[in-house]
């Protein structure tokens, strides 16, 4: 066993659930950093892989993530690691925290703390949306990438479509949809 890769997995995943305030949206953009940007165990695409079939199952994004990401990087010990990881602490400062947060959850600091976290998250979503725009101008184009993207919107926030009945029908419309064979490309250059 790689006891220092065992170590990585669970200080990259520790660190990503320990700061990401505000639950699994927050810890998307760390997750990222620690998973592509720092010990490079996947690139951008295989990232956004993973975020998109995690978004398409039920329960937490985090764990899915860890447990997928830990599994593929250290096997069933990794996964283990990084769902112990992205669990226990979260688990142990709730119970240890819970008492003193209600007692103070009115005051005017907690109040502000919560306010002044939300652009943060904002801006990391924005980001990490826009990078994975970005990298899906690569299999698309830009004028495929934006459209779904418009039309996804236009779903989402003037239909009211449910989330899971959007990513579905973006799942079918890439099985159905007819890529050019890799010959193809090669002998159009």
């Amino acid at each position: 066993m790689n006891f220092q890769l065992q170590k990585d997995i669970f200080i990259s995943f520790f660190r990503a659930g320990m700061l990401g305030y505000g639950g699994g949206p927050a810890t998307i953009p760390l997750v990222h950093k620690e998973v592509v940007d720092t010990y490079k165990w996947m690139d951008d695409e295989e990232f956004s892989d993973v975020l998109a079939i995690g978004n398409t199952l039920p329960g937490p994004i985090m764990t899915k993530m860890a447990g997928y990401i830990g599994y593929r990087v250290g096997g069933y010990t990794g996964m283990t690691n990084a769902l112990a990881a992205t669990i226990l602490p979260t688990v142990v400062i709730m119970i240890a925290l819970i008492s003193f947060l209600v007692s103070f959850r009115d005051s005017p600091i907690v109040e502000g703390m919560t306010n002044s976290i939300a652009p943060v998250v904002g801006v990391m979503l924005f980001m990490l949306a826009f990078n994975f725009l970005r990298s899906s101008k690569k299999d698309l184009g830009w004028g495929l990438a934006i459209g779904l993207g418009v039309v996804s919107l236009i779903a989402f926030e003037l239909v009211g479509l449910h989330p899971a009945i959007l990513i579905g029908a973006i799942i079918i419309y890439a099985l159905v949809k007819k890529t050019p064979s890799k010959q193809t490309k090669e002998g159009e250059s």
